[in-house]
């Protein structure tokens, strides 16, 4: 097994912009805590960043501030850096081909927004086969509200996590350290 550490989204719109996320408490430094044992570990760490189709759109402009990484994230290791611009980080992106070219068979999952490109990627993962890891605690969200309800951020992120037990293994990011760091091998 080959894994790589995939840190999604994690942009400033979601600590200084329209979307600021809410839930669970501490995942930024959950992130952290992943990306800095896949570096002390050699595991690969791909940084994907949401841009938006076009530039009238008020979240994820390109070039905008809120647009770009958050400086925790920037200032760590990663191997690659891939911009996409749709909740899956495949469609469109050269996600698949790098993965492909490094021996990727297992990928773990962290970064924002849970509901959207975290359980998007996740999904495609799987249906393309390969082993998913998802962790809890290092992902997150914030409350919703439209035609069709509302939803708190933590009841979202739960059902997410519930039901994300289909598509990969949920654990959450100090489980996950442990089994990086002790040699465990399976998603």
């Amino acid at each position: 097994m080959k894994r790589a550490l995939l840190v999604i989204d994690v942009q400033n719109e979601y600590f200084f912009g329209k979307l600021p996320v809410s839930h669970p408490p501490g995942s930024l430094p959950n992130i952290l805590k992943a990306m800095d044992a896949a570096a002390d570990n050699r595991i690969p760490v791909v940084v994907i960043q949401h841009a938006a189709k076009s530039d009238a759109s008020p979240v994820f402009r390109k070039g905008s501030p809120e647009w770009e990484l958050h400086p925790d994230v920037e200032k760590r290791r990663r191997d690659v850096l891939i911009e996409k611009n749709w909740p899956d980080s495949f469609a469109e992106t050269r996600l698949e081909e790098w993965l492909k070219a490094n021996g990727i068979d297992t990928l773990t999952v962290c970064g924002y927004m849970t509901q959207m490109c975290c359980d998007t990627t996740a999904r495609r993962a799987f249906h393309l086969g390969y082993g998913v890891e998802f962790l809890s605690d290092a992902t997150g969200t914030l409350a919703f509200e439209n035609e069709a309800g509302s939803v708190t951020a933590e009841e979202l992120h739960r059902a997410i996590l519930v039901t994300q037990g289909r598509f990969s293994r949920v654990m959450n990011s100090d489980d996950w350290v442990s089994r990086v760091r002790s040699g465990v091998n399976q998603a």
